[in-house]
């Protein structure tokens, strides 16, 4: 004869090897932030529409900023003395000055000026905008070599006539005159975009935001007998 079979618990009821046990000493709950995903991962700037315009106001704005660049050339540019003769009843006009550097200050006046106002324009778009990003990179480029073109040509139409014959003539044989503003060194109009890139890289670099991490990580974790969780 058989024994009798034991039946199963009812399922509302609880069997005894369920019952609930206490963790072990040393044992972590996972945080919270662990297991929730907060939904901002992954969106990166206000949108590209948004760049784009931002990125054509800076263009403007510092293209505009050549002006100031043109205006100030004009005034702090050292003069290159010139003088007019007359030689087999023609009008030569010569250096005044032969071993003088004035030629080589104005091309430097430029370049320092130019740098100077890529490194201010560079601070004034950072603080506007406190990230980096391709298109205001790329405004502050195209913005700076616009703006250094617009300088180049408004410091030649405000300095002397270009026209240094007829110049020699109107102020009379053997009379010095400043020759007109010339940039030797075409270089220079490089000098605003590349002096904004660099300061704007290296302030995004040291003050610019972070990339957020989708899951932050946790203190360490043990198991119930005390090993730490990889």
């Amino acid at each position: 004869m058989t024994a009798p079979l034991t039946p199963p618990p009812p399922p509302h009821e609880q069997s005894p090897n369920d019952a609930w046990q206490p963790p072990a000493a040393g044992y972590a709950a996972p945080a919270p932030h662990d297991a929730v995903w907060d939904g901002t991962y992954g969106q990166d700037g206000p949108g590209m529409k948004t760049e784009v315009r931002e990125a054509a106001v800076v263009t403007v704005a510092v293209a505009l900023g050549g002006v100031l660049l043109g205006l100030l050339w004009w005034w702090l540019a050292p003069h290159v003395p010139l003088v007019g003769d007359v030689v087999d009843k023609s009008w030569v006009v010569y250096l005044s000055d032969s071993e003088g550097e004035q030629a080589i200050g104005v091309d430097g006046t430029f370049t320092l000026l130019a740098l100077a106002l890529g490194a201010v324009s560079a601070l004034a778009v950072f603080f506007w905008r406190r990230r980096g990003g391709v298109p205001l990179v790329v405004a502050l480029g195209v913005g700076g070599l616009l703006g250094s073109l617009l300088a180049w040509r408004l410091g030649i139409w405000l300095g002397p006539a270009q026209d240094v014959i007829a110049h020699a003539k109107q102020v009379g044989k053997g009379v010095t005159f400043s020759a007109p503003l010339k940039l030797g060194a075409k270089g220079a109009l490089l000098a605003w975009s590349l002096a904004a890139l660099l300061v704007h890289l290296g302030l995004t670099a040291l003050f610019g935001p972070r990339d957020p991490e989708p899951y932050e990580q946790g203190p360490a974790q043990k198991d119930p007998y005390g090993a730490p969780l990889s």
